[in-house]
């Protein structure tokens, strides 16, 4: 239970219901945004998150969500700030508001868009967390293959670690989006973008084993379309597969806190570029849309050859 006054008003905030027009506003440009952009459901989900929770905070002010000005961003974020929320969150927070009010703007539901001259918060350079090589064999020999949860956990974890998938990726893949003859992968990405990933030898070794002897005692006589599942019959969710790392971590001998679900998808990237992979191509494996995005990697594996140097150069 809350304990104290913030705390307390900060439920209230979350437990109240979103004003009908801001609802309605909040509808629109989530619309709007699916049919111009394909954005994903996830995105989607989070926009609006952010959105009713800016509707709800302002509605305890007397005014509604298409009508914030600058200074009550400026309260907003400077609230969220002394309630602990990190410069990330915020900066998420910022870049959502930017969309729905350059939306309304186009919208001719207004003449200003109030977060033009409000600047980002500044974010911390963070490098992704990457297990090393022998922690990887650790983490995916963890599963017990002798039972059918077993074999489909590393199935799952070597076809993450093999084509760099992101958790929402991997959950979701379809049985049908599996080429075991051509030995690739057919992935839909963030806003619906498809890309091919080549398999590797032991990944497609351990899916044929799942397909074969542990995918028909799961599924049984129902003809169910995701790859990975669940005895429900439904594929794991994010969630589910948080909690199968942290389990597995465990077994490997792994500090949790050294692990997240994104770890075997960052490892995938750092371990190609310490072995002479080209940027370009890891970009086209892990789909991202701008190359920037893909060049942080570039980091970790420079601090790799930097430690390998110290270590092993007569001079270094």
């Amino acid at each position: 239970m809350p304990s104290t006054p913030a705390e307390r008003r900060a439920l209230a905030i979350q437990r109240a219901p979103v004003p009908d027009a801001d609802a309605t506003a909040i509808e629109a440009f989530l619309d709007a945004l699916w049919a111009e952009s394909g954005v994903a459901q996830a995105t989607l989900a989070s926009y609006r998150r952010d959105l009713e929770g800016y509707a709800r905070w302002r509605e305890g002010r007397g005014g509604g969500l298409a009508g914030a000005d600058r200074a009550a961003l400026f309260d907003y974020f400077a609230e969220r700030t002394h309630a602990g929320y990190s410069p990330r969150s915020n900066s998420r927070l910022l870049s959502t508001l930017r969309a729905f009010f350059a939306h309304c703007v186009r919208r001719h539901a207004r003449e200003d868009d109030p977060t033009a001259l409000i600047d980002p918060p500044r974010l911390p350079r963070s490098l992704p967390k990457a297990l090393s090589e022998t922690q990887i064999d650790a983490l995916l020999s963890a599963p017990d293959v002798d039972t059918p949860m077993g074999l489909r956990d590393r199935a799952m974890f070597e076809l993450m670690y093999a084509c760099g998938l992101r958790v929402s990726e991997l959950v979701h893949l379809p049985a049908t989006g599996l080429n075991l003859r051509q030995g690739v992968l057919r992935v839909m990405g963030k806003g619906s973008k498809e890309r091919l990933v080549p398999l590797g030898e032991e990944a497609q070794h351990w899916l044929e084993r799942y397909l074969s002897e542990a995918r028909p005692q799961i599924a049984g006589k129902r003809a169910l379309a995701p790859l990975f599942l669940e005895h429900s019959g439904e594929s794991p969710s994010r969630m589910r597969f948080w909690v199968l790392v942290k389990q597995y971590a465990a077994v490997a001998g792994i500090d949790p806190k050294r692990i997240s679900p994104h770890g075997l998808r960052h490892s995938f990237a750092t371990h190609l570029l310490n072995h002479g992979a080209d940027l370009r191509a890891l970009q086209l494996l892990l789909g991202h849309s701008s190359l920037s995005t893909t060049q942080i990697y570039t980091l970790v594996a420079r601090e790799h050859l930097q430690k390998l140097h110290a270590k092993h150069h007569p001079r270094g």
